[in-house]
């Protein structure tokens, strides 16, 4: 079994950290790993949220002549859009409020090494222009400098979209693009290698099971069984996810088919709409209409396992601004439920109406009334 893996001190807890490869789509992704690792090329690594795009970024790196240089991976879509340009390249001091020293930016701090782009379809079209004459020029210019400082920097890039739907689109730069799309990889995802499933779950299933203090961990015959059939939308990352759940309620790590708590594709369909017809944060739209009264006590608990395989399904796609959108969601309904009145919707939650009223505000469920001038 061919088995990609990096530890947890070196990535991110939120993303995929292995990645099998036993199936011969994957198979032939490690021969082509090989073949491009030693280049000095950009590469573009294409395939769904979870699939261990930056597994196989890291994977290039150590297995080129920069494995000894650092590895610097960054999340273009956590980017402020004002402080994007002073990130990515770093700023001199006094260039903007609060710049009290220069600093370099994150093609610096990967001078000789790597810079992993994560998510690079969501830089703005400002920043797209800047990236792509870093990649031109091979240097930088602080914000606040007049002096270009030159960079040695391997780029890898990674996106979950579709960069040439985003070019015809407008969203993405054609330049650009074809900078990028030097070398190709593409992660198949898990449902379509179904022979990495279960060698995955069982790798998953000892490493975790030594965090726990489980020996000898076993997935029965209804477990594995549960484990091919599932679609996995969520890929590596929703695997592994599972196996921690499901050693956390099976006894003495015996996890039999019960212990296997997956999002069923009825609940995840059932989810998805509910998310879908609720407002995003901000939005000044009325709130889903709440048929019949509120869940009797012997539901509470239904509702709540509900709410918490929606979370899931968030979580799985990492949507952006999941926690405002959330307190949205929970305003909105809280609002409504208690007719509008802030008084009672703060009963409802348990805190004050001042609280009440500035989330109302916040999420545009109310009009913020101007103070009367002295």
């Amino acid at each position: 079994m061919s088995l990609l893996e990096f530890s947890r001190a070196a990535m991110p807890a939120t993303r995929a950290r292995s990645l099998v490869l036993d199936a011969p789509v994957s198979k032939a992704l490690l021969r082509l790993l090989e073949q491009i690792a030693p280049t000095d090329t950009t590469v573009l690594v294409t395939g769904e949220t979870g699939t261990g795009k930056e597994v196989v970024a890291r994977h290039l790196h150590d297995k080129s002549a920069r494995a000894h240089g650092p590895f610097v991976a960054v999340n273009c879509g956590a980017l402020s859009p004002g402080l994007l340009e002073s990130e990515l390249f770093g700023h001199e001091r006094g260039a903007f409020t609060g710049a009290l020293a220069s600093r370099p930016g994150w093609f610096e701090a990967a001078n000789g090494g790597t810079l992993f782009l994560d998510e690079v379809a969501d830089l703005p079209l400002a920043g797209q222009v800047k990236l792509l004459r870093v990649l031109q020029e091979h240097e930088v210019v602080r914000v606040g400098s007049r002096r270009a400082a030159p960079v040695d920097v391997r780029l890898i890039a990674a996106t979950n979209a579709d960069l040439q739907e985003a070019v015809a689109a407008g969203r993405f730069r054609e330049d650009l693009f074809y900078r990028l799309h030097v070398a190709h990889v593409a992660l198949a995802p898990l449902r379509d290698r179904r022979e990495d499933i279960l060698p995955l779950a069982r790798h998953f299933l000892t490493r975790h099971a030594a965090r726990f203090g489980v020996v000898d961990p076993k997935l029965s015959d209804e477990a594995n069984a549960k484990l091919l059939a599932h679609d996995w939308p969520g890929n590596i990352r929703e695997l592994e996810n599972a196996i921690q759940r499901a050693l956390l309620h099976a006894p003495h790590g015996r996890i039999g088919g019960d212990h296997m708590r997956l999002v069923s594709d009825v609940a995840r369909r059932r989810a998805t709409a509910v998310i879908a017809t609720a407002p995003l944060s901000g939005a000044a739209t009325a709130a889903p209409a709440v048929e019949g009264p509120l869940p009797a006590p012997n539901r509470v608990e239904e509702a709540r396992a509900a709410i918490e395989r929606a979370m899931l399904v968030l979580l799985e796609k990492e949507a952006p601004n999941l926690l405002d959108d959330v307190d949205g969601i929970l305003f909105r309904a809280a609002y409504r439920a208690a007719a509008k009145n802030q008084v009672r919707t703060g009963q409802l939650l348990g805190i004050s109406r001042n609280i009440v009223r500035s989330r109302l505000i916040r999420h545009g469920l109310l009009a913020s009334t101007p103070r009367r001038a002295r």
